[in-house]
C-alpha cells in the first residue's frame, strides 16, 4: 500500500476516527447483488427456493463482472453452496454465454485466499483443494458431475489451469509436467469428445487426472485413467450430430503430406463423417483445432513416426466406412468397390484379398460330433458384413485411443518421488435419449455410483459420525440411492450386468436369441422398486429420472470380442503398429476362459474409481444445464427443478445447517494449532505434555472461541462454521508472520551492524589500500639500513610513502614526455617487441645529483634525472641548446653489473653503485630519496644488491682508481648536505635505530563550521554555504542567469536563527589591504584528478595557505582551496612593464579593502566568464565558508594566532605582492579581503589508484597517494598542451633565475 504523504506544514491533521464512510450517491445505482451466494442462508430451504434463487443469480449474470469487463473467456456462473469438513460442494450453472471469469487477474485473485474471502468460484474450489494438500498432508480429489453439456469438461480445464499456475517449481522438469498435463487437454478433446444434441463438446468418456506432488507441493508426474469410451459413435450418429471431433479436423486440415499417402478428403467424402447430416458446428473452428491438437501432441512428446501412425488409423477407419456391400445372386454380401479395399490393404499392409474375405466370411471350426475339427468358410449376409466392418473400425478407434492414453501416462510418469496427488474426476453426465442402450446403461451406473459417494460422505456418514461421536445432532431425511447401485451392479440376488452376462454366455451363437433370454432373466428383477420390466425393453428409476432402456444388441456390444477372422488379420499386417502395438493379442485356442465383457470391464474400472475417490478428502462441482436449447436467456424452471431434487440439494444444505462444517482427531488438531497458545507451543516448539483431548480444549479456550461453535466428540473436535476455522488458520498464519518479523528484525540488526563493520573496513582500506604496497616498500628500506645510518626527518613522517615514480615519467606530459622519449624504453617499442625482449617499466624517478670529473680538478655535482626501471637505471641530462631545454640519456647501468651499494651513516644523501669491471668506474649519486632509490633496486635483483653503511666510502674513479668519501658533521649546514673535494659536510640528522613516527592524531573540528573535506565531498552544482565575497572577474550574459540562480537557492547560514550583534563599521577605503598570503603564479598547467586536488591553468596566481616538504601546498584560487603541485609554481612578481604578457583567463583582480557587509554586495556576487579552455570551471564550486576580516567576533581563529599568522604572512609576501593588469571582461569592483580558512590544516592529500599487481612484490602505483617526497605532473588527457614545451620550460628556468632566494621551507628546483 502506498504511503500517505505528510502533511504540510501549517495544514490540518485530519482526525480519524472509526466512523462509516461517507454515502456515495453513485452507490444508489451501482447494480446490487441479486440473490444470496451461500445457499445456507436462505430463509427457506426448499427445492422451489433454491430453484429460485439460483434463476436470479442466473439471469443477473453480472456476479464476477465487476473486475474482468475486458476479458472474454468461456465461463460459468458459480454460486457456493456448502463447505463440509469431507469437501466443499459447487453450484455451476451453465450461462452458454461468456463472462469472462478465467483470466489471469482473476485467478492471482484466488492465490491464498480461503472461500470465505472471495466470491464463489471454480478457483475458490481448486485453491481450496491445493492448500489443503499442502497443509494437512492428504490426498484430493475433485469430483465434477452433472448432465450432458452442463459444462464439466470446461470446469476440468479451469482446474488444471488454475493447479498448474498456483503450485511450485521453477525448474525445467515441472514447468515440462505442467505444460503437458495442460496439453492433455485439447488432445483428449479431439479424440475423446463430440457434438450431440446437448452440447457441442459433449465428453463421450470418462477421465479421471491424477496430478502427483512432492512434499513441496510441486508437480512431479499425473496419471491419467481413462473409462467407457461411446466407441459406437464411430460407426453410427443420429441425425444433426457429429462423430468425434479429430475426424473432422483431420479431413479438413490435413496437410499435403496426408492428403497424398493417405487418400485424406473433405468430411463429405466418407459416410462415417457425413450420414448424420451435420459437418460443421458454430462455435467450433475444426482448422484451428487441429492444429492445437498436432501441437498438444509435440508437447507430450510424440515423435512424428508417432504422430503419422496415429493419422493414419484415423484414415483406415474412415475408408473402412465407405466400403458398401451388395448381395450377389446367393444373397451373400460382396464388395462393391474393390478399389476401396485394395487401398485399406495398403494403408493397414494387409493383403486386400484377406481382408475382402475377413469382411465377407466367416471361419467356423466344429467343436462338437462327428466332423470335430472341421473348418467351413460361412458366407455371410449384408448385416452381418456390415457388423464385422462396423465392429473392425471400433476396434481399431478403440484401442488407438487407449494407446493414446498409455502413451501419455508414459510421458507424464513421475519426476521424482510423488507425495500427495490431486484427482479430477471429468466423466459423462446422466443421459436420457429417445432410444436408450448398452451405452446410456453403463453411463447411468457410473453417474449412480458417484451420486452414492456423494450421499455417503456429505449425508450418511456425516450423521452416522454424529452419532458414533456422540454430538448432540438430529436427523435428517435422504435418498439413498444403493438400491439402485445394487440393482445393476449385485451378483447375489443377480442383477442387470449380472443377467447380461449369463445370456451372453448361453445364448452366444445368436444374437436375437441371446436378447430372448436376457429379457427372461430380467423378469427376476420385478419385485424391485425401481426396476419395471415392459416387453423387449426395461425400465430402471435412477436418482435422476427414470430410464426405458432397449433391449434389442444389447448382448453383442456386451461381448466386446472380435471374431477370429479378424484377429488373424490384424496379426497378418506388416506394420508393427497395427500386430505388435494395437493387437498384441493372440488367439489360444485350447483356453476354456471366458473372455470380460463390456459390462465387466465397467464394473471393474468404475468399483477402482470408487475406491480412489473414497481414499481422498473430496470436493464437488455439481453443474446443472438450464436449457437444452443451449441458449442464454431461457430458464427452464421445470428442468432445473428436476436437476435440483436428483441432485439432492436441500438435503445437502439441511446436513451443513445443522452440522459441522470442519471435524478431526484431537491429535492432528493439536498438531496443526499447537502454535496458538502458550501452553502448547512456544517459539515454534511443541511443549504439550498432556493428552491431546486437553490440548485441543486449552488451544479452544485460549483463543475465545465461543462454546456454540465446537463440540468435543470421543476422538475428534468439532468445528461448526468455517468462519471459526478460517480464523485458526488466519491466527496460525499470523503466528508465523510474526515470528518471521521477529527473525528479520534479528537479522536486519545483524545485516546492519555487519555492514557497518563492513563499511568501516572498507573505509579503512579505502584509505590505506592505495599506500599498502608503499608502507612495505618503506619498511624494507628500513630493512636495509638496519639502523646504521642516521635518518632525516622526512623519511620518518608517518605519511612519507615509497611511490616510486614521482615524475611521471611512464604517462605524464611536457617534461615527462620529453624525458620519456629520451630514454629508448622497451615499452615504447612496437607491440610484437616485448614478447621477444621484455617489457620495460618505469618503477622510480626523482631528480638528483651525480659526480663528474672534471680535467685537472676534482668532481663536481652535475643534476640528473634518476629513472629506474626494472633492467637499468637511466641517468637523464638536461642541456641548454640556445633557448632550448634538450633531454639526452647520459648512462644507462645495468642491475646486472651492479655489485652492491655504499652510504654513509650519517643523514646525507649520496650513495655509490659499486660496479663489476667498469671502464667509467663506479657510479657516485647523490639523491634525497636515496633510501626508495636502494630498496627498489635491491627489490629488482631479489636482495642481490647488498646495502653497505660505511663512515668512509671507497669507489673506484675511471682507471680503477681508488678514492675515498669523507662525511663529516657540520652543524653551520642548514640544509641537506655540501660536497667538495670528496668531503661531505651533513648537519645532524635523527638516531639510526629511529622508526617511523606514529600517524598524528586528527582534531575534531568544531561542528558549527564544516570542514573543508566534506565541503569538497559535496556534488559538483551544490549551493555552497554562504561566505564573504571574494573578488572574480564580471561573468559573461550566458552564465550570469544560471549563477543567479544558484546563489538564489543557496542555503542559509547555520547561524542565521541565532541573532548576531551588528558588525563593526568598515575600515576607511583609503588603507590599502596588504595580502596575508604569498602568492604564487603557475608555469604549467594543471587538471585535478583526485578529491582535494584543485586544477590551473598556466599563468594563473595562486595564493598559497600552507606548505608541505612533500612538494604539495594548499592553495587557494577563486575562493576555493585544494592541493597543488609546488614543482608547477613560481614566486609571482610583476611583470616588465616593456614585455606585458597577456592576462590569462580567470586572472584574479588584486585584493583591496573589504567592503561593509551588506546584502548588495552579497547580491552581486558572480561568477568569471567561461573560456572554452575553462568552460568546467565556471561550474559555481563548493568552497570551505570564509569569514570577514571585518567582523572580530565570530572569527574561529583566536587573536594571538591570527597576529602570528598576520606576522608570518606580511614576512614570506612582502616581496611577492603585485598588482596585475586588469583583464578586458572584468569590471571594477570594490575590492575585499580574501577568505581565511577556519583550520589552517588542510584537507587529506589526493589518494591515488594503485598499479594492477604484476609482481611477487609489493607494487608501487605510479601517483602519490597521500603524502608524496617529491612534486609530479598527472595526466591531462584534454588539456591544451603548449606547442613548444622546451621554450616554455626555458622561460620558467629564466624567470627562477630572476626571482627572490627560495624560502628554507620551499623544494629545492633543478638547476
Amino acid at each position: 500500500m502506498a504511503k500517505k504523504p505528510a502533511p504540510k506544514k501549517g495544514e490540518k491533521k485530519a482526525i480519524k476516527a472509526n466512523r462509516p464512510a461517507k454515502a456515495d450517491w453513485k452507490d444508489g445505482v451501482k447494480k446490487k447483488q441479486v440473490g444470496v451466494s451461500d445457499m445456507t442462508l436462505l430463509s427457506k430451504i426448499t427445492n422451489e427456493d433454491i430453484n429460485e434463487n439460483l434463476m436470479k443469480r442466473w439471469q443477473n449474470g453480472e456476479i464476477y463482472a465487476s473486475s474482468i469487463e475486458k476479458e472474454k473467456e468461456k465461463a460459468h456462473q458459480y454460486i457456493l453452496l456448502t463447505k463440509t469438513y469431507i469437501g466443499h460442494v459447487l453450484i455451476s450453472v451453465n450461462p452458454f454465454k461468456d463472462l469472462g471469469i478465467y483470466s489471469e487477474t482473476v485467478l492471482n485473485g484466488y492465490r491464498g485466499k480461503n472461500l470465505l474471502e472471495m466470491p464463489p468460484h471454480v478457483f475458490a474450489i481448486a485453491e481450496a483443494s491445493y492448500h489443503h494438500m499442502n497443509s494437512y498432508k492428504e490426498n484430493q480429489c475433485i469430483i465434477i458431475s452433472g448432465e450432458s453439456g452442463a459444462g464439466k469438461t470446461e470446469a476440468a480445464k479451469r482446474i488444471m489451469q488454475y493447479i498448474a499456475a498456483v503450485s511450485g517449481g521453477q525448474s525445467s522438469s515441472i514447468q515440462e509436467i505442467k505444460d503437458m498435463v495442460l496439453a492433455t487437454n485439447p488432445l483428449l478433446e479431439s479424440f475423446g469428445c463430440a457434438k450431440t444434441l446437448r452440447n457441442n463438446n459433449s465428453s463421450r468418456h470418462g477421465k479421471y487426472l491424477e496430478i502427483q506432488f512432492n512434499s513441496q507441493g510441486e508437480p512431479v508426474g499425473a496419471v491419467i485413467t481413462n473409462y467407457l469410451l461411446e466407441k459406437n459413435r464411430v460407426v453410427g450418429q443420429i441425425e444433426n450430430e457429429r462423430n468425434f471431433h479429430v475426424f473432422y479436423q483431420l479431413t479438413k486440415a490435413a496437410p499435403p503430406e496426408y492428403q497424398e499417402l493417405f487418400g485424406i478428403q473433405g468430411p463429405e467424402s466418407y459416410l462415417y463423417t457425413s450420414r448424420s447430416g451435420c459437418l460443421d458446428v458454430e462455435d467450433i473452428n475444426d482448422v484451428n483445432d487441429f492444429n492445437d491438437t498436432v501441437k498438444a501432441m509435440g508437447v507430450i512428446g510424440l515423435e512424428k513416426s508417432e504422430q503419422d501412425e496415429i493419422f493414419k488409423m484415423l484414415a483406415i477407419i474412415l475408408w473402412l466406412g465407405n466400403i458398401v456391400f451388395t448381395e450377389d445372386d446367393s444373397g451373400n454380401a460382396v464388395i462393391s468397390d474393390a478399389d476401396v479395399a485394395a487401398f485399406i490393404g495398403y494403408l493397414m499392409q494387409v493383403d486386400s484379398d484377406a481382408l475382402s474375405k475377413a469382411l465377407t466370411l466367416r471361419i467356423v471350426e466344429t467343436q462338437r460330433g462327428g466332423r470335430r475339427r472341421s473348418v467351413y468358410e460361412v458366407p455371410l449376409n449384408l448385416t452381418q458384413a456390415n457388423s464385422v466392418r462396423n465392429a473392425l473400425s471400433k476396434a481399431i478407434y478403440e484401442r488407438l485411443f487407449e494407446w493414446i492414453v498409455t502413451r501419455v501416462n508414459k510421458s507424464l510418469e513421475a519426476r521424482a518421488a510423488s507425495q500427495y496427488v490431486i484427482g479430477v474426476l471429468d466423466i459423462y453426465g446422466f443421459e436420457i435419449f429417445q432410444d436408450n442402450n448398452f451405452e446410456q446403461l453403463c453411463i447411468n451406473y457410473v453417474n449412480e455410483k458417484l451420486q452414492q459417494i456423494f450421499i455417503e460422505l456429505t449425508l450418511k456418514a456425516e450423521q452416522e459420525e454424529y452419532v458414533r461421536e456422540q454430538i448432540q445432532w438430529t436427523p435428517i431425511k435422504f435418498f439413498n440411492n444403493k438400491i439402485v447401485c445394487d440393482l445393476i451392479e449385485e451378483k447375489r440376488p443377480p442383477g442387470v450386468l449380472a443377467a447380461l452376462n449369463d445370456a451372453c454366455a448361453t445364448a452366444h451363437a445368436d444374437s436375437g436369441a441371446a436378447d430372448s433370454s436376457f429379457v427372461q432373466r430380467l423378469g427376476f428383477l420385478s419385485q424391485n422398486p425401481h426396476f419395471e420390466t415392459r416387453g423387449s425393453k426395461f425400465l430402471v428409476r435412477h436418482y435422476a429420472g427414470d430410464v426405458l432402456y432397449t433391449v434389442e444388441g444389447m448382448t453383442d456390444k456386451n461381448k466386446d470380442s472380435l471374431l477370429k477372422d479378424l484377429l488373424d488379420l490384424t496379426a497378418s499386417s506388416t506394420n508393427p503398429f497395427i500386430s505388435h502395438t494395437l493387437f498384441p493379442e493372440r488367439i489360444d485356442p485350447n483356453s476354456k476362459k471366458r473372455p470380460p465383457t463390456a459390462g465387466d470391464k465397467i464394473k471393474a474400472s468404475c468399483n477402482a474409481l470408487v475406491s480412489k475417490l473414497m481414499q481422498c478428502h473430496p470436493s464437488y462441482i455439481r453443474t446443472i444445464k438450464p436449457n437444452d436449447s443451449r441458449s442464454a436467456t431461457e430458464y427452464d424452471q421445470k428442468r432445473v427443478l428436476h436437476q435440483v431434487q436428483y441432485l439432492g440439494l436441500c438435503e445437502n444444505i439441511r446436513v451443513r445447517r445443522a452440522g459441522f462444517a470442519y471435524r478431526t482427531t484431537f491429535d492432528k488438531f493439536v498438531e496443526r494449532f499447537y502454535l496458538l497458545s502458550p501452553q502448547t507451543g512456544y517459539a515454534g516448539n511443541y511443549i504439550w505434555q498432556g493428552d491431546q483431548a486437553s490440548g485441543c480444549l486449552q488451544i479452544l479456550q485460549h483463543n475465545n472461541i465461543p462454546a456454540d461453535e465446537w463440540q468435543m466428540g470421543t476422538s475428534k473436535a468439532f468445528i461448526r462454521h468455517p468462519e471459526t476455522i478460517f480464523a485458526l488458520e488466519s491466527l496460525r498464519d499470523r503466528y508465523w508472520h510474526t515470528m518471521a518479523t521477529r527473525i528479520q528484525r534479528a537479522w536486519r540488526s545483524y545485516v546492519r551492524y555487519k555492514h557497518e563493520c563492513a563499511r568501516k573496513i572498507q573505509i579503512f582500506w579505502r584509505q590505506n589500500k592505495y599506500n599498502i604496497g608503499y608502507l612495505q616498500m618503506r619498511d624494507h628500506g628500513h630493512q636495509l639500513l638496519g639502523g646504521r645510518k642516521e635518518r632525516r626527518r622526512f623519511s620518518l613522517l608517518s605519511m612519507r610513502r615509497f611511490t616510486g615514480d614521482y615524475l611521471d615519467i611512464k604517462s605524464g606530459p611536457d617534461v615527462a614526455s620529453m624525458v620519456r622519449e629520451a630514454i629508448p624504453l622497451k615499452e615504447n617499442l612496437p607491440s610484437y617487441l616485448p614478447s621477444i625482449i621484455g617489457n620495460e617499466q618505469v618503477i622510480f624517478s626523482a631528480r638528483g645529483n651525480t659526480l663528474v670529473p672534471r680535467a685537472m680538478r676534482s668532481s663536481v655535482p652535475s643534476p640528473r634525472t634518476l629513472i629506474l626501471t626494472a633492467q637499468q637505471l637511466h641517468l637523464v641530462l638536461a642541456t641548454k641548446n640556445g633557448k632550448l631545454v634538450q633531454w639526452s640519456l647520459d648512462k644507462s647501468i645495468s642491475l646486472n653489473v651492479i655489485n652492491s651499494i655504499s652510504t654513509s651513516t650519517l643523514r646525507d644523501d649520496w650513495i655509490v653503485l659499486h660496479i663489476d669491471n667498469s671502464p667509467e668506474g663506479d657510479a657516485v649519486l647523490s639523491c634525497p630519496l636515496k633510501t626508495e632509490l636502494m630498496a627498489h633496486l635491491s627489490k629488482q635483483t631479489n636482495g642481490r644488491i647488498k646495502v653497505n653503511v660505511v663512515p668512509q666510502i671507497q669507489y673506484a674513479k675511471k682507471g680503477n682508481k681508488t678514492v675515498t668519501m669523507k662525511f663529516v658533521k657540520d652543524e653551520k649546514i642548514k640544509q641537506d648536505d655540501v660536497y667538495k673535494s670528496h668531503v661531505v659536510s651533513v648537519p645532524s640528522g635523527e638516531p639510526a635505530n629511529s622508526d617511523s613516527f606514529p600517524p598524528c592524531a586528527v582534531k575534531a573540528r568544531a561542528t558549527a563550521t564544516p570542514s573543508r573535506s566534506a565541503a569538497k565531498k559535496k556534488p559538483m552544482g551544490s549551493n555552497p554555504p554562504r561566505s564573504a565575497p571574494s573578488f572574480k572577474p564580471a561573468p559573461s550574459a550566458a552564465v550570469q542567469p544560471v549563477f543567479s540562480a544558484t546563489r538564489a537557492r543557496a542555503p542559509p547560514s547555520p547561524h542565521a536563527s541565532i541573532p548576531t550583534p551588528p558588525p563593526p563599521p568598515p575600515p576607511p577605503s583609503s588603507a590599502p589591504a596588504t595580502p596575508a598570503l604569498p602568492r604564487f603564479k603557475a608555469i604549467y598547467p594543471f587538471a585535478s584528478q583526485e578529491e582535494g586536488e584543485i586544477a590551473f591553468e598556466k599563468e594563473d596566481v595562486l595564493e598559497i595557505v600552507e606548505k608541505d616538504e612533500n612538494g604539495w601546498w594548499l592553495a587557494r584560487k577563486d575562493g576555493k582551496e585544494g592541493w597543488v603541485p609546488s614543482n608547477y609554481l613560481e614566486a609571482y612578481t610583476l611583470p616588465p612593464a616593456v614585455a606585458a604578457v597577456p592576462p590569462p583567463p580567470a586572472r584574479r583582480s588584486p585584493p583591496g579593502p573589504p567592503p561593509p557587509p551588506s546584502t548588495a554586495s552579497i547580491s552581486t556576487y558572480s561568477a568569471p566568464a567561461p573560456t572554452p579552455a575553462h568552460l568546467p570551471l565556471s561550474v559555481p564550486t563548493p568552497h570551505i565558508p570564509a569569514v570577514t576580516s571585518t567582523s572580530t567576533a565570530h572569527s574561529p581563529l583566536p587573536p594571538w594566532k591570527a597576529e602570528l599568522e598576520a606576522r608570518k604572512a606580511a614576512h614570506q609576501g612582502s616581496s611577492l605582492t603585485h598588482t596585475p593588469t586588469p583583464t578586458p571582461t572584468s569590471t571594477p569592483r570594490a575590492t575585499v579581503t580574501p577568505p581565511v580558512p577556519a583550520a589552517r590544516k588542510g584537507p587529506a592529500k589526493p589518494v591515488i589508484p594503485a598499479k594492477p599487481n604484476t609482481m611477487n612484490k609489493p607494487m608501487v602505483p605510479s601517483r602519490p597517494g597521500g603524502v608524496t617526497a617529491a612534486p609530479r605532473a598527472p595526466p591531462r588527457p584534454s588539456a591544451p598542451t603548449s606547442p613548444n614545451p622546451a621554450a616554455s620550460l626555458a622561460d620558467a628556468i629564466r624567470a627562477k633565475r630572476q626571482q627572490a632566494p627560495v624560502h628554507e621551507d620551499e623544494d629545492e628546483e633543478w638547476h
